[in-house]
């Protein structure tokens, strides 16, 4: 296995978790109707657990034998079917609605103490004055340093009631005495808008990670404050995004369609279909749009990036997506579980269904894509050799594909530089964000005086600076640092993105990425074409 599939689990796993939604959560009225329905081989399932629990001659855990159970059946169903653990249901439910009850800190447990990255910005914390650096010994009367206070453990104590207030001790660098907060818990956002920021003076560019309930408002947000500052063209980078909500997809791409076209339509195992059409809204009808798509692109990003193919809006650029087709619905099982069940499958305008085949069951499906990923460097899943069954005509007469994810207008081929393996482990590892964590740590004071222009520009990583991480990554890792020698310019780069992450932000972040990231330099190429 490869340093990169080390880390492909999390991905599936979000993936899992995220899916499309359409509707609500069927309710408890609803979910009764169910229950109430009686058959042979449900009676025969409930009296073998009373068997199990009663009969059995050894102590048996039936709670976790039914969620086995319902693990398996739901993966011999389809690989997106899946079941949501009770203990699982909060945070996945917080990740999707965009925000959660807190005081609004990133932080590492870094020697025994809870010690800030960053407050976040407009969040509780970052109102009161918590600073990078700060340490965290007490909240309320709670010790909160030590072994015993992991990092589950002290989000926990950390989180609360809405407008509930928690009385914090901190100690801050250069200052003798613990200062005294008291902070008011609120709603701190998960950001899906990552950056926002004008590559050129007419380009803008947005990253979404993920299209959960905030993602159209803080979507709206970065677009019209790109507008203001005179974007007549966009980029949407949707690399990596395993999707979301269906809604919100259909409230994004409605921004680039005229007032009734096809979005997309679903149909369910009776065949009935449903139609999303735009609307008027749309404030960037005309303009040029670019969206960015890879492998680990799906659902509700394939949506957006679909819609715009087959309505001959905007340019594709990339590599082909995931491929995922299905969509779920979240249904609660009463006990404070859940699952996701795939109630319909999607179509794009043309009437394309990109979902893979995963007729060899989820093991094959998923081995896929893992051999996708293995063959990035040497990709052919663009459009040649693909069967005249799948292809399908846009209204102005262009060509596209179905049979398993966007197959991108503009193909950008997997770059070894900017995505090796070694690189890829270190952007999974969070190995850099430590050792940057670390040094900032240790010498805050210093950079305190830089400006975000001042870094951008100015700020390079020095040869005493990739020593220490040389350093930093013989003593935590297993593998030989001389697997970094071919890749030290890029990896200069991704501690100075880690550096400017954790001083100013991940817009900031992305801005130092930009300028060797090969997608954006095709775009780049291809702003320079209609120019000319």
């Amino acid at each position: 296995m490869s340093l990169n599939q080390k880390h492909l689990p999390f991905f599936i796993a979000i993936l899992l978790a995220l899916g499309i939604f359409i509707g609500t959560k069927l309710n408890t009225h609803t979910a009764s109707r169910y229950a109430s329905t009686k058959s042979i081989s449900k009676k025969k399932l409930n009296r073998l657990i009373d068997y199990l629990e009663y009969e059995y001659v050894d102590p048996v855990d039936t709670d976790s034998i039914v969620e086995g159970f319902i693990d398996a059946v739901l993966q011999n169903l389809d690989p997106h079917s899946s079941y949501i653990p009770k203990q699982d249901l909060v945070s996945v439910t917080e990740n999707m609605k965009g925000d959660f009850i807190g005081i609004g800190v990133s932080f590492y447990t870094y020697k025994d103490t809870i010690t800030v990255i960053r407050p976040i910005e407009g969040g509780p914390s970052f109102r009161a004055g918590i600073l990078a650096g700060d340490r965290i010994l007490m909240a309320d009367n709670d010790t909160i340093l030590g072994d015993n206070w992991g990092q589950d453990k002290v989000i926990e104590r950390l989180r609360g009631k809405n407008k509930s207030k928690v009385q914090l001790k901190i100690k801050r660098s250069g200052v003798d005495s613990l200062l005294n907060f008291e902070i008011t818990r609120a709603e701190v956002p998960i950001k899906s808008v990552e950056a926002s920021y004008m590559i050129s003076p007419k380009l803008g560019y947005i990253k979404i990670n993920r299209f959960a309930e905030s993602t159209y408002l803080e979507f709206e947000k970065s677009f019209e404050d790109l507008l203001a500052k005179g974007a007549s063209n966009l980029v949407l980078d949707f690399r990596d995004n395993p999707g979301g909500f269906l809604q919100i997809a259909e409230q994004v791409v409605d921004e680039f369609l005229g007032d009734g076209k096809l979005i997309l339509f679903t149909k369910n195992k009776t065949n009935d279909t449903v139609e999303s059409f735009a609307t008027a809204k749309g404030q960037f009808e005309q303009a040029e749009v670019y969206v960015l798509i890879n492998e680990n692109s799906a659902s509700a990003s394939e949506i957006v990036a679909g819609a715009l193919q087959d309505n001959d809006r905007g340019t594709i650029v990339g590599r082909r997506s995931f491929g995922k087709g299905l969509v779920q619905q979240e249904m609660d099982l009463g006990d404070g579980s859940a699952i996701r069940l795939t109630t319909s499958r999607y179509y794009t305008p043309t009437g394309r269904s990109i979902q893979r085949s995963y007729s060899n069951g989820s093991e094959a499906y998923y081995d896929n894509y893992y051999r996708r990923l293995d063959d990035r460097a040497v990709d052919t899943l663009r459009s040649e050799g693909v069967a005249d069954s799948l292809k399908f005509i846009t209204p102005k007469g262009k060509i596209v594909y179905g049979g398993g994810g966007i197959i991108p207008d503009v193909y950008v081929p997997y770059d070894e530089n900017f995505n090796s393996n070694i690189v890829e482990f270190l952007k999974g590892s969070g190995l850099i964000d430590f050792f940057v964590f670390e040094h900032l740590d240790g010498q805050r004071d210093q950079y305190f005086s830089f400006s975000e222009s001042e870094f951008l520009s100015t700020f390079e990583i020095s040869k005493v600076i990739y020593q220490q991480f040389e350093t930093h990554f013989s003593k935590t890792t297993r593998l030989d640092k001389t697997k970094l020698d071919t890749q030290e310019d890029f990896i200069k780069i991704l501690l100075k993105s880690a550096f400017a992450k954790q001083l100013f932000g991940d817009n900031t972040a992305a801005k130092v990425m930009s300028s060797f990231d090969p997608m954006l330099q095709k775009i780049n190429d291809l702003e320079a074409l209609i120019l000319n």
